[in-house]
């Protein structure tokens, strides 16, 4: 005898599996086809350990990749800063990341310019070092009130919080020893 396609709906309805099989309703037998055949948009996703790069608390985040595109970020739970939570901030990385809004070209605008133009990182390197070495020439102190000082400040650093323990050593030697500054902080401490 042909089972009527109706009495085959509400026997995989899970409602009626649960009632008939005596269940809890707390297994796989709650759960229709189509549920069972979801899946989390991170499995078979690589990851990668990394520091929110927001505020100078330092919160674990795991960053989840497949084939060279961003899946999605969380917190990390090994963190021990953080142990798996975020803040709204560290939370929406993944929308600072893929937003279509994001600008991901570089941008300049000329002295008196009415326009932004997008130029090479090259040379809005070399623009940057320019201006920072004219601006160390123009301001440079050898003496102040009698005394040697060798330094500008005309020029300041502000650190990011998320810089390790050798990057803001180094950035410190450059900045302070190489340039002369003396205005050198980091968020971390603000």
């Amino acid at each position: 005898m042909a089972m009527n396609p109706i009495d085959g709906l509400i026997s995989n309805w899970p409602l009626v599996r649960q009632i008939r099989e005596r269940k809890d309703g707390t297994g796989i037998e709650s759960m229709s086809q189509k549920t069972r055949e979801m899946h989390a948009r991170i499995d078979d996703a690589k990851v990668a350990r990394s520091i929110c790069p927001y505020c100078g608390v330092g919160c674990g985040q795991l960053v989840y990749h497949k084939n060279g595109k961003l899946i999605s970020i969380e917190g990390d739970s090994e963190s021990p800063i953080s142990q798996g939570n975020l803040c709204p901030k560290g939370a929406a990385s993944y929308q600072l990341l893929t937003h279509p809004g994001r600008e991901t070209k570089i941008k300049y605008r000329a002295p008196r310019a009415k326009g932004w133009t997008e130029i090479s990182l090259d040379r809005a390197m070399d623009l940057i070092a320019d201006r920072v070495w004219d601006s160390r020439r123009r301001t440079f102190m050898r003496e102040k009130n009698g005394s040697v000082v060798n330094h500008t400040e005309g020029i300041a650093h502000l650190g990011g919080a998320t810089l390790d323990n050798e990057e803001n050593y180094l950035i410190k030697k450059l900045f302070a020893g190489g340039l002369g500054m003396v205005c050198i902080s980091n968020q971390a401490r603000i």
